[in-house]
C-alpha cells in the first residue's frame, strides 16, 4: 500500500509537471515573451503576489523586471505593462492588437460569452457600437440625460436632508442615486431610496464588489477548473449575477408587452427594436440573452463604481476639511445656494473640478484595469507576443507616476491645478482607462460625479463623527477593485 501511494504520488507530480510544460511551450511556441519571475507549476507565479495588495506587488516586480514583463497566474502568462509610456504604446498606438478582453473567470463564467464588457470579435464590436450610440443620443422623450441627473441630484439631497446631524453609513444611500441614472436609461424607471428592490439590488452589488477581491475569488481567478467543484464564498458572486441578469430579464419582459419602435422610451426598447430589425439575419448579435448581459454589464458597472467614487471621494473631503472649505467658497461665489448646478457651471469651478479629478486619481479605483487579450502574434517592442495572451495595462502606475503627480501617494488638488489655480488637463488620467475598450459610460460617469458631488456640497458641510485626523482612508482591499473602509457620515445644512 505504501509503495502504491507513493507512485500515485509521483504520477500526480508528473502529470501536473507536463500539463505546465505544455501550457508553457504552446505560450511560447512563435512567441518571444518579455522576462518575469521564474515560475512554478500549477501555482505560477503565487508566491512573488501579495494578494491583499496585487497593484502593490506588480509595481515592485516592475522595478526589477522592467515596464513590460511577464508574469504567470498559475499555469497561464500574462504581460504586465506598467507605466504611462507603455500602456499608451499598447493600448493607442497598438489598439488594434490589444483589443482582446483577457480572462476574468470568476465573472466571465456567469456571463458565458456574451454581453458588452466581456466578449471579443465582431460580437463585442457591435454590441459596443451601439451602446455608445445610445447613449451619446439620449436625448428620448422630453428630458436629456443632464436633466436625468440634475433630477436624481436634487433627489439625494432631499434624502440626505432627512437624516438631520445623526452620523449614518452612506453606503446605500450614494448607491441609490446613480442606479436610479442608470435605471432611467436602461428602463425609464427609477425607485424611492427605501424601495426594497432597489436595497435589495445595491446589497447584490456591494456584496459582489467586495468579494471579487477576496482571496478565494483570486483562486477561482486562477484555477477555474478546479475551484468550481470546491465550496466556498466564492460561490455566491455567480448567483448574485444571475439574480441582476434575472431581474433584467424581467423589465425586458415588461418592455415587450409596449413596445412601440417609433419612440423608443430606454435602452432597452431600442434594444428589442434592433432585434426585430435584424430577426432574419442569422448571425444577428441581438438577442434577448446579449441584451439581458448588456443590461447587466451597464447595470452593475454604472452603478457601483460611481457610488464606490463618491463614497470614497466623500470620506477625503471629511478627512481633509480644508478641501471642502475651498469648494464651498467657489460653489458660492459662482453658483450660489439656490441655483442648481449644470454642466455648463464645470469650467466655472476649476478647484472643484481638480478635487473631483485628484479623487479618481488618487484612489485609483481600478488599479489593474480589466484584463486585455492580444488578438493576434503581436510584435511589441523587443518581444513577441502569442495571440490570446492575457495583458495586464497597470493604470495604478500611470495614475500614481511620480514625474507627472509629485507626491503621488498624497492627496492634493494642486496636481490639477496650474500655476494661475486653472484646470491643468493631463494624458496621466486614466481611471476609464485608454484606447477602444476603455469604459463606454466614461462621460456619462464624470457628469454625475460632478453633479452629485456639487449638489450635495453646496447644501451641506460635510463631518464626521471622529477627529479627522483619526479616520482611516486606506483602501479594504486592493485587487480588482478598490473599495473604501466603512465609515460614519454627518451632514450640516448649510
Amino acid at each position: 500500500m505504501e509503495l502504491l501511494g507513493i507512485t500515485t504520488l509521483v504520477l500526480v507530480v508528473s502529470v501536473i509537471c507536463l500539463s505546465f510544460l505544455s501550457v508553457w511551450a504552446k505560450t511560447h511556441t512563435g512567441g518571444r515573451l518579455p522576462p518575469g519571475p521564474t515560475p512554478l507549476p500549477i501555482i505560477g507565479n503565487i508566491l512573488q503576489l501579495n494578494l491583499k495588495d496585487v497593484p502593490a506587488s506588480l509595481s515592485k516586480l516592475a522595478e526589477k523586471y522592467g515596464p513590460v514583463y511577464t508574469l504567470y497566474f498559475g499555469s497561464w502568462p500574462t504581460v504586465v505593462l506598467h507605466g504611462y509610456d507603455v500602456v499608451k504604446e499598447a493600448l493607442l498606438n497598438q489598439g488594434d492588437e490589444f483589443l482582446g478582453r483577457g480572462p476574468l473567470p470568476i465573472v466571465e463564467d456567469s456571463l458565458k460569452g456574451y454581453g458588452l464588457i466581456f466578449t471579443n470579435g465582431e460580437r463585442w464590436k457591435v454590441l459596443r457600437r451601439f451602446s455608445l450610440m445610445t447613449l451619446r443620443n439620449f436625448g428620448m422623450g422630453k428630458r436629456s440625460l443632464e436633466e436625468r441627473v440634475q433630477e436624481e441630484a436634487q433627489c439625494l439631497v432631499e434624502e440626505l436632508q432627512q437624516m438631520g446631524a445623526q452620523p449614518f453609513d452612506p453606503t446605500f444611500i450614494l448607491a441609490c442615486a446613480p442606479c436610479n441614472v442608470i435605471c432611467s436609461i436602461l428602463f425609464n424607471e427609477r425607485f424611492h431610496y427605501k424601495n426594497k428592490t432597489l436595497l435589495n439590488l445595491m446589497d447584490l452589488l456591494n456584496k459582489n464588489f467586495h468579494q471579487v477581491n477576496s482571496i478565494w475569488c483570486q483562486m477561482y481567478n486562477l484555477w477555474p477548473t478546479i475551484m468550481k467543484y470546491i465550496p466556498g464564498k466564492h460561490k455566491e458572486v455567480p448567483q448574485r449575477i444571475d439574480d441582476i441578469k434575472n431581474f433584467i430579464l424581467e423589465k425586458i419582459k415588461e418592455h415587450q408587452g409596449s413596445l412601440d419602435p417609433a419612440n423608443p422610451r430606454d435602452y432597452i426598447d431600442c434594444f428589442l427594436s434592433k432585434i426585430e430589425e435584424e430577426k432574419h439575419n442569422p448571425k444577428s448579435e441581438f438577442d434577448l440573452e446579449n441584451l439581458t448581459t448588456c443590461g447587466s454589464n451597464l447595470f452593475t458597472a454604472g452603478i457601483e463604481t460611481t457610488s464606490v467614487t463618491l463614497r470614497f471621494g466623500i470620506l477625503l473631503l471629511v478627512k481633509y476639511p480644508e478641501v471642502q472649505v475651498k469648494i464651498h467658497e467657489e460653489i458660492d461665489r459662482v453658483i450660489g445656494r439656490h441655483q442648481p448646478p449644470s454642466m455648463k457651471d464645470k469650467v466655472k469651478l476649476p478647484y472643484t473640478n481638480a478635487v473631483l479629478y485628484e479623487i479618481q486619481r488618487y484612489i485609483t479605483l481600478l488599479p489593474s484595469s480589466l484584463p486585455h487579450a492580444v488578438v493576434k502574434d503581436t510584435k511589441f517592442r523587443d518581444y513577441v507576443i502569442p495571440k490570446g495572451t492575457a495583458v495586464l495595462p497597470l493604470l495604478s502606475s500611470v495614475l500614481l507616476d511620480h514625474k507627472e503627480f509629485p507626491n503621488p501617494e498624497t492627496f492634493d488638488p494642486g496636481h490639477f491645478l496650474d500655476k494661475n489655480g486653472c484646470f491643468k488637463k493631463t494624458d496621466y488620467f486614466v481611471p476609464f482607462s485608454l484606447g477602444k475598450r476603455s469604459c463606454v459610460g466614461e462621460s456619462l460617469a464624470l457628469m454625475e460625479l460632478f453633479l452629485f458631488f456639487t449638489t450635495i456640497l453646496q447644501k451641506f458641510s460635510l463631518k464626521s463623527p471622529v477627529e479627522p485626523r483619526d479616520l482611516d482612508i486606506k483602501p479594504t482591499a486592493t485587487g480588482i477593485i478598490n473599495m473604501p473602509p466603512p465609515y460614519k457620515l454627518c451632514l450640516v445644512p448649510r
